[in-house]
């Protein structure tokens, strides 16, 4: 008999996460959904890989990029795998708490929405941290609802959740950070019917392993441009 289609697929980048990625695949498997798991590492070389491979759980798939090629390089690769009928992305670095994946599926599987987008704006509690970063979220996120007509709060925000189907057929080219703008661009040219849900937030500093720079933001504004203006 073939498999049964898990209800979520989690796509799990990863790109030298050694000291979070044990938990928090503790916290994804412990989620009260019906999910499969995609580690997707993106060349580590800090010893997640050895750590991945320890793992022993029947619903976790790793797979391995041999050389660093970017998160949203990792994403296409996790999604291309991805068997469940709603997609999410998670970051392997315990600012997301997946305890909150049913508030994220609710409207999809309740038929309201193809695509939910987890908003740290919308009154969830959060870590307070760079003035700068939410400045420039902001920015970003408004840029972005210009050119898509959109009215989201959180346009960067790691959770988006997406009926597999509607994922699969968008053709995503970002290799980088850049994957957020692109793929909300391509969520609105297609019509998707798209959400959002409150979620909690406890970020990280630089110091503790935060990755994203001000190189991405500017990144992130040609990607409006790009995929957002000209439909790309």
């Amino acid at each position: 008999m073939p498999a049964a289609v898990p209800t979520l697929t989690v796509v799990v980048p990863v790109f030298n996460e050694a000291a979070t990625v044990r938990e928090l695949l503790r916290r994804v498997l412990a989620a009260p959904v019906d999910k499969e798991v995609v580690v997707v590492d993106d060349g580590s070389s800090d010893g997640t890989r050895e750590i991945l491979a320890s793992i022993e759980a029947p619903d976790v798939r790793v797979i391995l990029h041999e050389r660093n090629r970017g998160k949203g390089a990792a994403l296409r690769t996790g999604f291309a795998a991805a068997r469940g009928r709603v997609v999410v992305v998670q970051d392997a670095d315990l600012e997301y708490d997946p305890a909150e994946f049913p508030v994220l599926l609710a409207p999809i599987l309740d038929g309201r929405a193809d695509a939910v987008f987890g908003s740290r704006f919308l009154g969830g509690p959060h870590r307070v941290l760079y003035a700068r970063h939410r400045l420039g979220n902001a920015v970003l996120t408004l840029l972005s609802n210009l050119a898509t007509n959109l009215n989201l709060t959180d346009m960067e925000t790691c959770y988006k959740a997406v009926r597999r189907d509607v994922l699969q057929s968008l053709v995503l080219r970002e290799d980088r950070f850049g994957f957020e703008p692109e793929v909300t661009a391509k969520l609105a040219w297609a019509g998707a019917r798209i959400y959002e849900v409150p979620i909690s937030y406890s970020g990280r500093t630089y110091e503790e392993g935060k990755k994203i720079r001000w190189t991405d933001g500017v990144r992130a504004l040609w990607c409006i441009w790009k995929y957002g203006v000209l439909g790309r």
